[in-house]
């Protein structure tokens, strides 16, 4: 049996959702905020902490990517990638930067914040928020299968190739850092990525319909991004 999980056109004032499984109220269309951070970082723990704070709102997707250019110092992060490494390098590449931080905050794939500065980003936040994007959106779920469509909107432009992404990540995971920067600390970090997956790409002309197998359970969100990394034209969470 199919089972409608999202209608969603960014812009207009209604959002339809069903859950994929057990989704609690009506998934909205949120802001993407991207962490990157590292367990060897002694900067970090104050933007760990903000984005576990961002993660109990609605209007927020907020992602934390371990990096692992850290690790020599003497702690490997647990939850460090090289692909996380590698996408956040390809950001400073778009705005023309030598070089990449820890902690760093990317918000809607545009705008770089650099350390903790959590009144700059509030005003990101809520700049975002108020924006609209040129396409609309229709998923839905057949047992463990997701299919997508996506058109352009007519009075809209759609920006080059697109990227469409499934995002797993863990809500919450402690880690005993034993050594390193923080050593002797025990910190709880928040909405960890895992996995970083693409299940399709888009020319931003006709209509985009593809379907990917999804995993049965845990938390799992949508970035629809503009190629580059670039602009993030949609960002939710599935469940």
């Amino acid at each position: 049996m199919r089972t409608p999980i999202l209608a969603i056109f960014f812009g207009l004032a209604a959002l339809i959702a069903a859950p994929l499984s057990s989704f609690a109220g009506p998934a909205k269309p949120a802001v993407l905020v991207e962490l990157y951070t590292s367990q060897g970082c002694s900067s970090c723990p104050p933007a760990d902490e903000m984005i576990a704070e961002l993660a109990t709102r609605d209007d927020v997707l907020p992602l934390a990517l371990h990096v692992d250019y850290w690790d020599y110092i003497g702690w490997a992060d647990s939850f460090a990638d090289p692909q996380y490494t590698a996408r956040q390098k390809a950001y400073a590449r778009m705005a023309h930067s030598a070089s990449v931080y820890t902690p760093q905050i990317v918000v809607g794939g545009i705008d770089h914040v650099v350390g903790f500065k959590p009144m700059k980003l509030a005003d990101l936040i809520a700049d975002y928020r108020g924006r609209l994007t040129p396409i609309a959106i229709e998923a839905e779920t057949d047992g463990t299968m997701l299919r997508l469509r996506c058109a352009p909107r007519a009075d809209m432009a759609v920006p080059g190739t697109i990227n469409v992404d499934l995002v797993r990540f863990t809500e919450s995971a402690t880690v005993d850092i034993l050594h390193g920067e923080n050593a002797g600390r025990t910190i709880t970090y928040a909405n960890v990525v895992t996995a970083w997956d693409r299940i399709g790409t888009w020319d931003g002309s006709g209509e985009l319909d593809i379907s990917a197998k999804v995993p049965e359970d845990g938390p799992l969100a949508l970035v629809i991004q503009a190629q580059g990394p670039g602009r993030v034209l949609a960002a939710f969470r599935l469940r």
